[in-house]
């Protein structure tokens, strides 16, 4: 059996939206790994006190322009190659989600979305993977519980969801032998500032969602056994199980009801707490 190789391995980190929620959390765990010699993040904003580690290099970029990602990408492979040796772990984080009937939608977000949540990932990959192929490590995408089934009034989102996970587990399969394992990484809800972006005045629903901590380490956890993907969180799980083994057809309008609700009880609980206020 095909041996990857271990998270203990890796010497240098590649991240993507590092600033923040999902991103900033696997900043601080790869920073408390003592064997991790070099981390570089691609964002438009430089995480807090990331600098002050000789270890960390930020990359300032808007990685849904193409020219500013190829700009910074060809910064950090020089890096790469002058700096580092070993094992390499590409984490592909960035994304951000809108949420609405498309009709009502800005064409150039939903846009700026697909660039960002879709083309950005695979441009970033196939610049990273020759050297990924000749010293070994991980390719780690961070997908959603979304690109499980069909997500009326996120439609846009929950599509870049689904390519990022098919495109994973296709991908790990053209790299099989070769010593780059491909993780797809599922989490739902997740206290971060993604809820925010697409329009909610709160994370997460209280109680249901997860912490950005909860999702890194059922990700590593997964890396470390090899694993090919992983939904975060037994709740979603559950979801996912449910909603895949649900006929094609019936998987739509069942989402439309729960994704039209979630956004009513959001907009109750807002106008609550603003009463409250």
């Amino acid at each position: 059996m095909w041996k990857f190789p271990s998270l203990e391995t890796i010497q240098s980190v590649v991240i993507t939206g590092g600033s923040s929620g999902i991103g900033a959390t696997y900043i601080r765990t790869m920073r408390n790994l003592g064997h991790i010699g070099f981390i570089g993040n691609l964002s438009r904003s430089e995480p807090d006190r990331f600098s002050q580690d000789s270890r960390c290099q930020h990359y300032p970029c808007d990685l849904s322009d193409g020219d500013a990602l190829e700009a910074a990408a060809g910064d950090l492979i020089r890096d790469l190659e002058t700096r580092t040796t070993g094992p390499i772990l590409l984490i592909n984080n960035s994304g951000f989600g809108s949420y609405g009937r498309f009709d009502q939608l800005s064409r150039d977000v939903e846009c700026n979305m697909v660039n960002l949540n879709v083309r950005a990932v695979v441009d970033l990959t196939a610049r990273l993977l020759p050297l990924l192929l000749a010293r070994g490590g991980w390719i780690l995408n961070i997908a959603s519980v979304a690109g499980w089934q069909p997500t009326p009034f996120m439609a846009t989102y929950g599509a870049s969801k689904a390519f990022i996970l098919h495109w994973s587990l296709s991908l790990r399969e053209d790299l099989h032998g070769r010593g780059v394992g491909v993780l797809a990484v599922c989490p739902g809800p997740t206290e971060s500032q993604f809820f925010r972006r697409a329009g909610f005045s709160d994370s997460v629903l209280p109680g249901q969602g997860q912490t950005a901590d909860e999702v890194v380490d059922a990700s590593l956890a997964a890396l470390r056994r090899g694993r090919s993907f992983v939904v975060t969180g037994w709740r979603n799980r559950l979801l996912v199980m449910a909603s895949t083994r649900l006929p094609r057809a019936w998987q739509g309008p069942l989402a439309r009801v729960v994704l039209q609700r979630f956004r009513l009880d959001r907009l109750k609980k807002s106008a609550e707490n603003r009463a409250d206020g």
